[in-house]
């Protein structure tokens, strides 16, 4: 249901596939030839890492307006009426949703390469790239639940979405860190991901301590909020 939503409503098309397109050629496009203060790297090569986690963390504004939809119209009602639990009914969501992040990772990557972004490791790293998506599309699911859960409307639900996107976008993502905003920018599940894949762009293996912790706390995060999430949308969401 949820991915027939992106095809049959325009908005949806464009805040999921065509928002992701639009940012990164806008940022490659201004910032391609603007040196970084790395010899050989352009301050565009810096920020790709942030627009992969940037583009999903828009997913917590669509999972709340989704669950909110739902609930008035109704349907969370119907679906307490069969054998579908809440938690297949979430998981779903989980699924269809990281679908939709996959495919934005995909959007950026061709575009990215387009504009002449090249990870040291190649294939290898953009295939790296996935392993973060999945687990920040799970974690901002979550996010998505508790918006969802003490938001009245949809329109609230989008407003209170906020709350959660534009610290990780400012913290997180493709904004340069000071050493003030970097002990800020460790709470947030987007931080970790973008540190990750910086290391990983910039040559570092799989199996770099510094890649396996920060795929540690994302792994660790997306579980702790997901579950939050249920039990709390379970709880207040559902009614």
């Amino acid at each position: 249901m949820e991915l027939l939503k992106i095809i049959r409503e325009p908005a949806y098309l464009f805040l999921m596939l065509l928002f992701p397109a639009v940012l990164t050629l806008v940022f490659g496009l201004a910032f391609a030839g603007i040196p970084s203060g790395i010899p050989g790297v352009s301050q565009f090569e810096v920020m790709a890492p942030g627009l992969y986690a940037y583009a999903c963390i828009f997913i917590i504004m669509v999972v709340a307006q989704a669950f909110t939809d739902d609930r008035e119209q109704g349907l969370l009602e119907r679906i307490n009426t069969t054998p579908t639990s809440s938690s297949e009914f979430i998981a779903s969501h989980i699924i269809s949703n990281t679908i939709i992040s996959l495919m934005q990772v995909v959007i950026v990557i061709i575009l990215s390469y387009a504009l002449g972004f090249r990870p040291d490791n190649g294939l290898i790293g953009f295939l790296s790239a996935f392993i973060f998506v999945v687990f920040l599309s799970i974690t901002s699911v979550g996010l998505g639940l508790v918006t969802a859960s003490i938001s009245k409307s949809s329109g609230t639900a989008t407003g209170l979405s906020f709350i959660f996107i534009l610290p990780q976008m400012f913290f997180g993502t493709f904004v340069p860190l000071t050493s003030t905003t970097r002990i800020i920018a460790q709470f947030l599940p987007s931080y970790y991901v973008t540190e990750a894949l910086t290391a990983i762009f910039n040559g570092a293996p799989l199996t770099d301590l510094n890649v396996l912790f920060n795929l540690g706390m994302i792994i660790a995060i997306s579980i702790v909020i997901i579950a939050l999430g249920i039990l709390i949308f379970k709880k207040y969401g559902n009614k």
